[in-house]
C-alpha cells in the first residue's frame, strides 16, 4: 500500500488505483488522456463508481492523506453495457 504521491505516478504509468478505506467495492481511479475528437483540452482522473459509472474525481483530504493505495487491475464496464443497463431499468 502506498500513498497519493505513487498513486499518481502508477496512474501516469497506466495503471488503475483504489483504496482500501473506500466503502464501495469495485470502484478505481484513472487518469484519461484527452484525444483529438474528445471536448477535454487536459489529462483529468475519474473514478468508476460500484455502480460502473465514470465521473471526474477530487480528492477529499482524506484521500489526500491516505496511504492504503493499491493497484488494481479492475477495468471500466464499456459504455454500451452501462447504456444497456440504464435502458433495461
Amino acid at each position: 500500500m502506498f500513498g497519493i504521491g505513487r498513486a499518481i505516478k502508477e496512474l501516469h504509468d497506466g495503471k488503475h488505483v483504489c483504496r482500501t478505506g473506500w466503502n464501495g467495492k469495485g470502484q478505481f481511479l484513472a487518469l484519461q488522456v484527452p484525444g483529438t475528437d474528445n471536448k477535454m483540452t487536459l489529462p483529468f482522473i475519474y473514478i468508476t463508481t460500484v455502480n460502473g459509472f465514470l465521473v471526474p474525481w477530487v480528492c477529499s483530504q482524506t484521500d489526500l492523506l491516505a496511504v492504503d493505495y493499491e493497484v488494481t487491475t479492475a477495468t471500466a464496464r464499456t459504455e454500451t453495457a452501462v447504456e444497456r443497463e440504464l435502458v433495461a431499468a
